[in-house]
């Protein structure tokens, strides 16, 4: 009984794994899509989501049946939950994945507003942080997880520099507008991309540590120590 819970166990990574990396994938495509103006591409990222929307539903199935059937405690009941809530943020970064293509169609009617730099090295930071979150995952690995945490604030601030330049092509010409409106929305899915990595890694702490890092707790609880 034991061996087969561990199998289980196993299956359930597995599947993970392979929804992240459709994920990681769909990121990608879809940002290479916008830099290298192809609409097949854009279209190919659309038309994909209904694989991760299915793995989803999937995941949440064996979740479930192992909560039900094997009752799990401590660890492997920490390992189910946050496997559920990761399941959960790795779709949502799907579907971000399948704005930013929805995004890019428009784009590719007009000519490129400015060369495209800030953009596809979020999409990098992003796609290295959903990675490394679930390297976290299945090898349990607190430290890794805590890493992708910080890893954020970098996007955050790529994000907050596009937007003011962005900003300034608008000032510059009306006639710019929704060019720029359309950029600043895709580094803004990046930037949620980047959030939801980072709730996979602050649940993988969770689960490793069986203590929680989010929203800063522990160092406000360092500032009440003191």
């Amino acid at each position: 009984m034991e061996r087969h819970f561990d199998e289980e166990l196993r299956e359930l990574k597995e599947k993970l794994l392979q929804m992240a990396s459709l994920a990681e994938e769909s990121i990608a495509k879809a940002v290479k899509a916008l830099v290298e103006r192809d609409k097949k591409l854009a279209q190919n990222v659309i038309d994909s989501d209904e694989e991760i929307n299915m793995l989803e539903i999937e995941i949440d199935e064996i979740c479930l049946k192992l909560l039900a059937l094997r009752q799990p405690i401590a660890k492997d009941l920490r390992l189910i939950a946050s496997a559920l809530k990761i399941n959960s943020d790795l779709e949502r970064i799907g579907d971000l994945s399948v704005n930013i293509a929805e995004r890019t169609l428009p784009l590719l009617e007009e000519p490129l507003l400015k060369p495209l730099i800030d953009i596809p090295r979020m999409a990098e930071l992003a796609q290295k942080m959903v990675k490394d979150s679930l390297d976290a995952f299945v090898n349990q690995d607190a430290e890794l997880a805590r890493s992708v945490c910080r890893r954020d604030d970098e996007v955050d601030q790529l994000n907050h520099q596009i937007f003011r330049e962005l900003l300034t092509y608008m000032f510059q010409d009306p006639k710019n507008i929704n060019r720029a409106v359309g950029l600043i929305l895709i580094g803004r899915h990046l930037e949620r991309i980047a959030d939801h990595a980072t709730n996979i890694g602050e649940d993988v702490f969770y689960m490793v540590q069986g203590r929680t890092i989010k929203h800063h707790i522990e160092e406000k609880n360092a500032k009440e120590k003191k």
